[in-house]
């Protein structure tokens, strides 16, 4: 159960900061203030991937683990 509640806090922690940053650059462009805008769509960002990856974490590997036995036949 630890080391499910790490990985979904680092695997959500890197998505979600880049994915913000991404998404922000798109829409924005690098205009000043881009940090601030940026930083604040991680703040909403953040929580939600976290809890979306703790939650749905263990069927995805399920998931993965089906599609990936598929591929190898």
């Amino acid at each position: 159960m630890k080391y499910r509640l790490v990985f979904s806090l680092l695997m959500s922690l890197l998505l979600s900061s880049l994915m913000s940053g991404w998404v922000s650059y798109v829409n924005l462009g690098l205009v000043e203030g881009f940090a601030s805008y940026w930083l604040h769509a991680f703040a909403l960002a953040w929580p939600a991937a976290a809890l979306i990856s703790f939650l749905c974490g263990p069927e995805i590997q399920k998931l993965s683990k089906f599609l990936a036995d598929k591929l190898e036949d």
